[in-house]
């Protein structure tokens, strides 16, 4: 036999109370766990939205991109064909030019055979 009365019911009162202040502290600290996990969350669906917009951002600036080689290629080959033209209208010009100084030397020409033969 122990000589250990046990606790006495102020000690008894005083350990419960201890122990809901603890359970109280722990509850809080899961509160606050719930809390951080919730707007650890949040700032990660925020992140994944931001990413969405710039993954959505970067296909319209390569689909912009894409047009705008497409209307390069359309423009250069348009410049092509115009210096073709150009240079096709340049050609006929000069023919036109040589017929032209052609057409002076035979009326020289026949100036000259008319000349002598009024003279």
């Amino acid at each position: 036999m122990s000589n250990d009365p046990g606790p006495t019911p102020e000690q008894g009162r005083i350990t419960a109370e201890s122990a809901r202040d603890e359970a109280e502290q722990f509850r809080r600290l899961a509160e606050e766990a719930r809390e951080v996990r919730d707007q650890h969350r949040e700032a990660l669906e925020t992140v994944r939205q931001e990413r969405e917009k710039l993954r959505e951002a970067a296909e319209a600036a390569r689909t912009a991109g894409e047009q705008a080689r497409s209307a390069a290629e359309t423009a250069r080959q348009a410049a092509v064909e115009a210096v073709h033209a150009t240079a096709d209208a340049l050609q006929a010009t000069l023919e036109n030019m040589r017929v032209v100084e052609e057409m002076r030397r035979t009326l020289r020409d026949i100036r000259e055979v008319n000349k002598l033969d009024n003279n």
